[in-house]
């Protein structure tokens, strides 16, 4: 793997970290989509800097985080080589190295709702557009950052989920529900905060207000063991959660004589790769006279 040089040098002195910008020159092809990871010492995060290491086209230009400042990021993610791409913890010095090279820059958010509209309207004054995927996200927050990105002229890509087989079950889901009277969805995770989780309440919206009803035999919500019904259309969700698991989303459709079932499992942010490589490729090619400027994939 080529070395990439990145245009600052650490130094330290007793416990002042100091940042300097040195004019250095990337090594990697200028046509290279420079991709700026943001939460990148996270599990997702390090698992973005290999995958665009390895994709063509793509090149990591810088690695923002609050933790493990100063250390390189190929260090930190176990690679063969380091990729003397320190992280930092300024995400706007980050964005000012790479704004100057003319090229065309991808930001990749992955940190909290609480700092991304911030982090997205700073990639924004730099000329960067951005991928977003940061679970929890507020519809106001994506409101707010479509009606920026609207006046900025600018791309920006908010994804509910990155996961290909999610997408896809939720799509089998949407014409199944056409043919079927009962459903309910199960899911099991090793851990969660939210129940229903976003995957199944994403899925009981994508279901509902089709012009069905279901499970109308069975519209009592009294009993708590039948699970928790989302929306006016009777969809039941069932949530299963043990340490342990496999993080699992089932949709369970019946009519007379059968069952149709889809299940879909995560087992690692791996699975994500495929279809954040995809949402980067697809954020840079959103033109500024495009009306939409913000997409929601799987919505």
């Amino acid at each position: 793997m080529a070395s990439l040089r990145f245009p600052f040098q650490i130094t330290k002195h007793k416990r002042l970290l100091k940042v300097s910008v040195s004019p250095i020159s990337m090594q990697q092809s200028q046509n290279n989509i420079k991709v700026i990871i943001n939460g990148a010492t996270k599990d997702i995060g390090k698992a973005t800097v290999v995958a665009v290491m390895k994709a063509r086209g793509m090149e990591v230009a810088g690695a923002v985080d609050t933790q493990f400042v100063g250390q390189d990021i190929g260090k930190i993610c176990n690679m063969e080589e380091d990729l003397e791409i320190p992280i930092i913890n300024d995400l706007t010095m980050v964005l000012g190295s790479i704004s100057q090279s003319k090229a065309n820059g991808v930001v990749v958010h992955l940190t909290e709702p609480s700092t991304i509209y911030d982090d997205v309207k700073q990639a924004t004054a730099f000329g960067m557009k951005s991928v977003v995927y940061v679970p929890k996200l507020q519809v106001d927050t994506v409101s707010a950052l479509s009606m920026f990105c609207e006046k900025a002229s600018m791309g920006c890509l908010v994804a509910p989920t990155l996961s290909i087989g999610s997408v896809l079950l939720q799509q089998a889901a949407i014409s199944a529900s056409f043919h079927y009277s009962n459903v309910e969805i199960v899911e099991s995770r090793p851990n969660a905060s939210d129940l229903p989780t976003p995957d199944a309440v994403q899925i009981a919206n994508n279901i509902s207000d089709l012009g069905q009803m279901y499970n109308r035999e069975d519209l009592e919500t009294d009993v708590r063991a039948r699970g928790q019904v989302l929306g006016d259309d009777g969809v039941r969700v069932h949530s299963l959660v043990l340490p342990g698991l496999t993080s699992s989303t089932s949709v369970h459709f019946s009519g007379p004589g059968e069952v149709y079932t889809i299940k879909h499992d995560i087992t690692n942010v791996q699975c994500l790769m495929p279809g954040l490589l995809l949402a980067i490729r697809k954020v840079v090619r959103l033109k500024v006279h495009n009306n939409l400027h913000l997409i929601r994939l799987c919505m």
